[in-house]
């Protein structure tokens, strides 16, 4: 094969994230010859700029330097990538279900089960029309439910979530499946009643300058369910990495809680406390009973900064309930051992101590994860929280929303956006909304829905105390669906529940607009193909790596695959159709979005239009004095009279006056918080006699290899031991870790195909034997791809959000449950499940990349 000539050449720049509405972070190099990707690489910020144009920073903490790198720090599936524009999933043309007849019979209970044919866009767009058309006479402007959020590729003007609720707004309206803050429920849920919500935290803590904060003072940091080797890697790359070993340099002890020694640990560990979970708040009361017990808190913080303090102690010290917290009561919940939890409890007590966290796992996306939520604020709170070295630190998504006390590292003089460009959906909901995690009941259900609050993560803690309901007075009820984020299924709870919805004979028509042949779009009625980063023209900002923020215009790359168009192009074909495309359009070209992207986007007064098009990215200055930015909670603990939190009492609210207030009878989340074994609603404890049929708590974290839903059909990471295992069937399933204590009980062994299973269904995967996950505990990520083998009861693919508990957090709280939760596990006959269900074992498939396009249409690709 001849090597292309350098003068052959085209460059282009990419961002590479996948952090979803409009943001975006990991910019790319991408290098075309004759109409084909070669090559993805970093960007070199000093191709263009130089260390003086962008004022460099430079963190120094006892000889020991930490700075950004003269390029870009993408994660290794950012150069993977490429390979999803040409994978042979690819949705080529426009679909119709093969017995979905909108004359005749519409056959919903055939969802998921039958195949597709070919129809064109002029087709395609006009059944699409005059199904609007029809159900907004029939029932009116809020049946037609627009889900519309979710992590994808984070274009701008072609925005991938969300251009068909400016369409549906020209209709009358829709009602907004509105995502509430799935990694971080309890934070969201608990947290913001300790510490206050404004909007500016997200239920998290304050971040602004923690970095250098940590550096400077810390002695120990407590990665609490941390993985910043796996989870940044969609949303700021691989700075975390490099900040966490230079913490190591500088001699900070890094402890790691949590069931699996996940690949953080592996690497950075000093000790691992293997914790079993959803128990975290158990052992959290035993930190607290131990420094009560032997007075090692700070006493005057606590009597200045806390409200409520005597309450809180009332409860480690059982004197509400009769049961003392202490260690030997908490290490049979939790599995750690007693001298553990009082060796962990004396050391943070007498060193400086922060927390650090990157999203996710079962210590915040579980039943009544607002419960650690709250009591890890409480013990960051009994040790000076925003005292030096005192704090939560996150581990991404650096500068979020454009929020100023987000970025725990050097601010830039402006944080740019692309916003008035964006296509896409606003995250607020308005007029009627449906909570995600209520979308299969607001389905099955004629019963009218309520809930607390809009859900949405910006919002202010007091929006927790408003009721709302669906359908809203005067609204419909759900007929129509129309998705350009076909991921419920394998990313929310109890995905089986939604399934069953979507062939409910109350929702007429499924349209889905999508890249890829995955997940949610084998239940549509209506497949547009839309296309991906590479095939479009575009404007990006990239704020969340934490070296450098930039601008980057994105040039198309690649011709669009077969007939597919961006999101934004398809909704336009729908427009045209319905006689709005100039309304819906307002008469602007994809340049005049770029060019109106540009003059409002902040550095408009930096650099001129043509420059910055020219060098297809704009690197912002750090600001000067960017050092003397307080750091963390720093001014509320030097001063809480003149710096209060945005609480009622302007403390730490560990007695919350809010929650007494609005929810006097809550069992669940009382004012002050609380070990909760379990209710009615939730019994996922294998001490329960549910787990006794289900003897196994399941961990599912953010994925190793994907982000989310995306990226299970690249072949060069389907390679990876950890991210497929290949069966005896030649098939590569998702990875079951099983410690070799259980896997000898059920004489399993590395490579077994092996089921996870409960009351809601099974999912297969493949045994990976190992110490890396503690006994009575499983783990497989979430997010693969849907294979049923019987759709809504029995996958093969290993997507367990199927199985997950379908309730919410709590009775008040509507967030999804999707990590530890109970499951049986058994080895599984290959054999007699090919014998009993002979079809889905023989859809289309091919090991390096999973299923096929063709696989699910009728003819095969035609």
């Amino acid at each position: 094969m001849t090597k292309p000539n350098s003068k052959d050449i085209t460059i282009r720049f990419k961002h590479s994230g996948l952090c979803g509405n409009g943001s975006g972070t990991n910019t790319q190099q991408v290098e075309i010859c004759d109409g084909k990707i070669v090559r993805t690489r970093p960007l070199y910020y000093f191709d263009k700029y130089t260390e003086k144009d962008v004022n460099k920073w430079r963190l120094e903490v006892r000889g020991k330097v930490f700075e950004p790198k003269e390029k870009t720090l993408n994660a290794p599936y950012s150069y993977a990538y490429k390979k999803r524009v040409t994978s042979p999933n690819r949705i080529k043309f426009p679909l119709k279900r093969v017995d979905w007849h909108p004359e005749g019979e519409r056959n919903p209970q055939n969802r998921g089960i039958s195949k597709y044919v070919r129809i064109s866009w002029d087709e395609a767009t006009e059944l699409i029309a005059k199904e609007l058309k029809r159900v907004y006479a029939k029932y009116g402007a809020t049946t037609v439910l627009a889900q519309c959020d979710g992590h994808g590729e984070s274009k701008v003007v072609h925005a991938p979530h969300g251009c068909q609720t400016h369409l549906l707004n020209l209709l009358g309206g829709f009602t907004v499946q509105a995502r509430q803050p799935d990694s971080w429920e309890g934070w969201y849920w608990g947290a913001k009643h300790i510490w206050g919500g404004d909007g500016t935290t997200l239920g998290q803590g304050r971040q602004q300058n923690l970095w250098i904060d940590i550096a400077r003072h810390a002695k120990n940091l407590l990665f609490w369910g941390c993985d910043q080797e796996t989870t940044p890697w969609g949303w700021g790359g691989q700075t975390a990495s490099r900040l966490t070993y230079w913490y190591a340099d500088l001699g900070i002890k890094q402890i790691y809680i949590s069931p699996d020694l996940n690949y953080a640990a592996a690497v950075h560990a000093d000790r691992w406390i293997p914790v079993k979970p959803n128990t975290d708040s158990a052992l959290q009361l035993a930190i607290a009973y131990i420094w009560i017990t032997e007075d090692t808190f700070e006493k005057d913080y606590v009597t200045s900064h806390v409200h409520g303090f005597d309450e809180f102690k009332k409860v480690v010290l059982g004197e509400d309930d009769g049961i003392p917290k202490t260690p030997a009561w908490a290490a049979e919940i939790c599995g750690v051992p007693s001298r553990n939890i009082k060796a962990l409890a004396r050391r943070w007590a007498k060193e400086t101590t922060s927390i650090v966290h990157g999203n996710g796992g079962s210590f915040i996306r579980s039943a009544f994860s607002h419960e650690p939520g709250r009591l890890e604020v409480c013990l960051l709170g009994m040790q000076g929280l925003g005292q030096p070295g005192k704090g939560q630190l996150k581990m991404l998504e650096w500068g979020f929303f454009g929020i100023d006390v987000a970025n725990p590292g050097p601010a830039s003089v402006i944080s740019p956006s692309a916003g008035a460009a964006y296509s896409g959906a606003m995250l607020e909901p308005n007029g009627q909304f449906i909570p995600k995690t209520l979308v299969p009941k607001a389905i099955l259900t004629n019963e009218t829905l309520s809930w607390y609050g809009r859900v949405v993560a910006s919002m202010p803690r007091e929006d927790q105390f408003d009721r709302y309901q669906f359908p809203i007075e005067g609204g419909s009820r759900i007929h129509m669906i129309w998705s350009d984020s076909p991921c419920w299924t394998t990313c929310w709870n109890g995905g089986n529940s939604f399934i069953e919805a979507l062939r409910s004979t109350e929702i007429e028509c499924v349209v889905v607009q999508h890249p890829w042949m995955e997940n949610d779009c084998l239940m549509a009625d209506i497949i547009l193909p839309t296309n991906t980063r590479y095939e479009t023209e575009d404007i990006a900002a990239d704020t969340q790596c934490g070296q450098y923020e930039m601008l980057v215009y994105e040039g198309q790359c690649v011709e669009p695959v077969g007939e597919s168009k961006s999101d934004y192009e398809a909704v336009c074909e729908v427009a045209k159709k319905l006689g709005l495309y100039e309304q819906y359009t307002q008469g602007m070209s994809i340049e005049d979005k770029i060019i109106l992207g540009f003059m409002n986007s902040g550095v408009e007064t930096m650099i001129s239009y043509d420059d910055w098009k020219d060098n297809q990215y704009f690197v912002v200055p750090i600001r000067e004095g960017w050092e003397d930015r307080a750091p963390g909670y720093s001014e509320f603990a030097n001063d809480p009279v003149n710096y209060p939190l945005p609480t009622p009492t302007g403390k730490l609210e560990f007695f919350s006056v809010g929650l007494a207030e609005h929810f006097p009878d809550d069992e669940e989340r009382k004012p002050v918080p609380r070990w909760i074994s379990h209710n009615e609603r939730h019994q996922e404890r294998t001490y329960l006699e549910r787990g006794k049929k289900y003897p196994f708590l399941l961990v599912s974290n953010h994925p190793r290899w994907r982000i989310h839903a995306n990226m299970d059909d690249i072949t060069w990471l389907r390679e990876i031991p950890t991210c497929k295992v290949k069966g005896p069937d030649g098939y590569l399933y998702e990875p079951v870790w099983i410690n070799p204590v259980d896997a000898e009980k059920m004489d399993i062994h590395n490579g077994d195909v092996v089921k996870l299973y409960n009351e809601r269904g099974g999912v297969l995967g493949g045994a990976y034997i190992t110490e890396r996950i503690m006994p009575g505990v499983v783990y497989q990520d979430h997010g693969a791809r849907l294979d049923p083998i019987v759709q809504g009861e029995l996958d093969r693919g290993g997507a367990n959000n199927l199985i997950c508990p379908t309730e919410v957090t709590s009775g008040n709280c509507v967030g999804e449950v999707t990590s530890g939760f109970l499951v049986g596990v058994e080895k599984v006959d290959l054999d007699a499940l090919k014998a009993q269900y002979p079809d889905a074992f023989s859809r289309d498939y091919d090991p390096a990349y999973g299923l096929v396009f063709d696989s699910w249409i009728e003819g095969g690709n035609k």
